[in-house]
């Protein structure tokens, strides 16, 4: 009787510890399931992270987008036009007061209304606000004179290049004749603006481009249609450049 009872608590022992091993061996095959979970799920939270960010990226918006920069006026070494500072008054035909991105060109334009004078086209986008007739603006005018009416903040948009109005500055020319030539003051005021704001955003003479480089049109005419003389250009931004 003794030898039976005693072979069925060895056996309960046996039993129990079997059961036991096969616990463990549940519990740790369950604790590997769980870490494969783990990691699996942290591949791929990892994987829609970095395709987010790639497409935030691409799309220039949240953490990714370029934001607006400018240097300081006492950072600068190429010596500041004057400027005549005449702001539109903020509408959403003219000055719609968004904010830019990061700047990455200056944009030449040319007024195409031969003989009119940078405030004569600075109250022409001023009343855009009123008759509405189209949206149209540039952050400067340069003059007949060489004088540069400043129309909106270059930290905000301006309606100018299209597609590009978002990190652009630009710059509306006047002229006298109708082939869109500039006289020296003009010329020389153009050149100025030009380069210092080229150093504002941390741009060379590689970075001014013409309108008809973003979109095709014939603007500035002179410019355009005369090669060399839109070469010469930038070579004379690039001269007041080095030579600060």
């Amino acid at each position: 009787m003794y030898f039976w009872v005693k072979c069925v608590r060895i056996s309960d022992i046996r039993e129990e510890g079997t059961n036991m091993r096969r616990e463990e061996r549940y519990r740790r095959r369950r604790m590997r399931r769980r870490l494969q979970l783990i990691v699996r799920l942290s591949f791929v939270l990892f994987i829609v992270i970095i395709i987010a960010a790639a497409g935030m990226k691409f799309l220039e918006i949240g953490p990714f987008r370029d934001t607006y920069v400018e240097r300081e006026v006492d950072e600068m070494s190429v010596e500041a036009p004057e400027l005549d500072v005449q702001l539109l008054t903020v509408n959403a035909y003219s000055r719609p007061g968004s904010q830019s991105d990061k700047i990455n060109n200056i944009v030449i334009h040319y007024t195409a209304n031969p003989g009119t004078t940078a405030m004569q086209n600075r109250n022409y986008f001023e009343g855009l606000k009123d008759s509405r007739e189209t949206k149209a603006s540039s952050h400067f005018i340069v003059g007949l004179e060489g004088e540069i009416v400043q129309c909106v903040p270059t930290w905000e948009i301006a309606y100018a290049s299209n597609e590009r109005n978002h990190d652009t500055v630009s710059i509306e020319t006047c002229h006298y004749k109708a082939d869109g030539a500039y006289t020296e003051e003009t010329y020389e005021s153009l050149v100025q603006l030009t380069a210092w704001l080229c150093e504002k955003f941390g741009l060379t003479e590689e970075d001014v481009i013409r309108h008809y480089d973003i979109t095709g049109k014939n603007c500035p005419k002179y410019f355009v249609e005369n090669e060399g003389a839109w070469e010469q250009f930038r070579k004379d931004v690039k001269t007041v450049l080095g030579e600060n």
